[in-house]
């Protein structure tokens, strides 16, 4: 099967190489992956910043979707023929999540990535992909959605709640339309006109550009009558000193991402006085992404995705990831199914 493959840390590094078949055992599905989708974690890693110590070569990326070609002995969740989404954190199924899952157990790293043409998963480790997305659409759901869902469901999101989400990343588009379907209010933090206008068309509430207002902090106050938002999806990380003075008393902040960078300076007092909740958001489980994926259905949401390359195409998606002027998702496609839209 035809696999991308990074023997060094290097985006130029990425090769298109033969690997053979994997096999399907006890409890497996063996999966034809049809799409998969980039995260910002796939960026870091393949830096050699984020797992320094991943053995190479290893294949990239952790989302995916395609279609069960073949399943194991006993295994009765799927059959051949059924559309699959593999689970980023293999193992976690429910509950709390263990310091092995969560660091021994990822796709993409120190797990096998996606970016290969065929895939082997327990059958408890993938859910069915919503009927009414592609495969494309369904392939950007393990950790951009799923860390929207959880960030804004371990902020006990409720109707007429203010939410922040910043930028137009996958994470920050999904929170915009998950909050958006629970009745909440969005302001959203951007960096040009065009990004504005297309955020107002997803449903934000109010827009402030970072660019023209560098201090937005004070704006997100008045934006919500100086109350501050319930809410923030914190995906830069080095904002986080504004978004602490943004948030409302006794509000949450989901730290998600670190696109910013990995370090910042904080005002305790900032965190202590107004009772805030600030928590690192890890994804979700195997029950939370099912849950998910059932009011993606009920609502009819659909992500953003921003463009497409072809398999042989990984190094420019990547490099087009690198640039950061991308809306939504980007997805690399394999295998087609011609199933979904």
């Amino acid at each position: 099967m035809r696999a991308i493959e990074a023997p060094v840390f290097s985006v130029d590094g990425l090769r298109l190489v033969d690997r053979p078949m994997p096999e399907v055992r006890r409890g497996g599905i063996l999966i034809r992956v049809a799409a998969a989708s980039l995260n910002y974690r796939d960026l870091a890693v393949l830096s050699g910043t984020y797992l320094p110590d991943l053995p190479l070569p290893y294949v990239p990326a952790s989302d995916a979707c395609g279609v069960v070609e073949a399943v194991g002995e006993d295994v009765t969740r799927f059959a051949a023929g059924d559309r699959v989404i593999p689970c980023y954190i293999q193992g976690w199924r429910d509950g709390a999540l263990t310091p092995e899952q969560r660091f021994e157990c990822t796709l993409g790293g120190p797990l096998a990535g996606v970016l290969q043409e065929y895939l082997v998963v327990p059958a408890e480790d993938a859910i069915a992909a919503p009927a009414h997305l592609s495969d494309a659409e369904a392939s950007t759901l393990p950790i951009a959605a799923l860390t929207a869902w959880s960030c804004l469901m371990e902020g006990g999101l409720a109707a007429g709640d203010s939410v922040l989400v910043q930028g137009t990343g996958g994470v920050a588009l999904f929170a915009l339309q998950f909050a958006k379907a629970s009745g909440a209010r969005v302001i959203a933090l951007t960096s040009t006109q065009e990004k504005a206008e297309l955020l107002r068309r997803r449903g934000a509430d109010a827009v402030i550009n970072y660019r023209q207002t560098p201090d937005w902090a004070p704006a997100v106050k008045a934006a919500t009558g100086g109350r501050g938002v319930e809410i923030v999806v914190e995906t830069t990380g080095s904002s986080l000193p504004q978004s602490l003075a943004a948030v409302a008393f006794g509000g949450f902040i989901g730290v998600v991402g670190f696109v910013g960078g990995y370090e910042t300076p904080l005002n305790i007092r900032q965190l202590i006085g107004p009772m805030l909740r600030m928590q690192g958001i890890v994804v979700g489980s195997r029950a939370r992404l099912e849950a998910m994926a059932r009011a993606m259905a009920l609502h009819d949401l659909k992500p953003v995705i921003d463009s497409t390359f072809e398999l042989e195409r990984s190094v420019d998606a990547f490099r087009y990831m690198e640039r950061g002027n991308h809306v939504g998702k980007i997805v690399i496609t394999m295998s087609p199914t011609g199933v979904g839209p």
